[in-house]
């Protein structure tokens, strides 16, 4: 793990709030000058900790308006079967998550497209890609949260932060 003190916390919590908010407001809120914070993010981004700086988009507004959960239970399990599948689901833009899980179910994607029948296309050209057991769908009624902000800051960390000024 990379070590990372609090104040590249606290620049990382301002980034994910918004990453598009001039250098002078998360200096500011941190508590910094501006040099030292845009040294950090540049590190951060050096380190691979600050992956890419994105937009959030909200899809519905732009007319994709279905978002499926995807669990796919495989019986193939050799690494050919698998380099096939993620080269399969890498390339398709409208995965927007795919994770492998432990458990019963063996991957889960959440997809996002415009509606049922587009869902359908993206299901039939992935069969076609990739041999798959099972595949269970379940459409999204409503997001009720999501969010790529994460509390990066603990009472322990502000305890040792006071300790050490």
């Amino acid at each position: 793990m990379d070590r990372i003190d609090l104040v590249d916390r606290m620049i990382l919590m301002e980034l994910q709030k918004n990453s598009n908010q001039p250098l002078d407001q998360i200096a500011e809120a941190v508590g910094k000058s501006k040099t030292p914070v845009w040294l950090r993010m540049k590190r951060l981004a050096e380190k691979g900790i600050i992956k890419k700086f994105t937009v959030d988009v909200d899809f519905e507004k732009i007319g994709f308006e279905a978002c499926f959960f995807v669990f796919i239970k495989t019986s193939e399990h050799e690494a050919g079967w698998q380099k096939q599948f993620l080269k399969a689901i890498r390339g398709r833009p409208e995965v927007l998550e795919a994770h492998r899980l432990a458990g019963d179910i063996d991957y889960i994607l959440k997809v996002r497209v415009e509606n049922a029948k587009a869902y359908d296309k993206f299901y039939q050209e992935l069969i076609r890609q990739v041999k798959i057991y099972n595949v269970t769908a379940l459409i999204s009624m409503e997001e009720i949260k999501s969010t790529n902000e994460l509390n990066l800051t603990s009472v322990a960390d502000l305890e040792k932060s006071q300790e050490d000024e």
